[in-house]
């Protein structure tokens, strides 16, 4: 079992303006899925993108907004948010704070 404050994690840069924290990955033995922290910095987003696994969405902190075919749908703490195998999608900081969300995915795309 592994029990951690989040901040533990060192987080790293994936792109200007977005941190990622790897809090649950293979290395703790998870051997479904991983638990990524994502920090996106006020006036910055992750890139816009579609991959060919579907992962889930909670949004801890700040305004937020999920960019996809249907649109900009709006975000804030306590959203949730389901984004299926190749839908194109992106997520944007839309407030003066940091925007802060839970991302899972499945393990066998983890980064090193």
């Amino acid at each position: 079992m592994k029990v951690i404050d989040f901040r533990q994690v060192p987080p790293k840069e994936e792109v200007e303006g977005v941190n990622l924290r790897l809090v649950i990955s293979s290395e703790d033995g998870a051997s479904t899925f991983v638990m990524r922290v994502l920090e996106v910095e006020s006036g910055h987003s992750t890139p816009s993108h579609d991959h060919d696994w579907d992962h889930e969405v909670f949004v801890l902190a700040g305004e937020g907004a999920v960019m996809s075919g249907g649109g900009m749908t709006p975000l804030a703490p306590g959203s949730v948010v389901f984004v299926p195998a190749n839908e194109h999608h992106q997520f944007v900081n839309t407030g003066a704070g940091v925007f802060r969300f839970i991302c899972c995915i499945p393990r066998v795309e983890e980064s090193p």
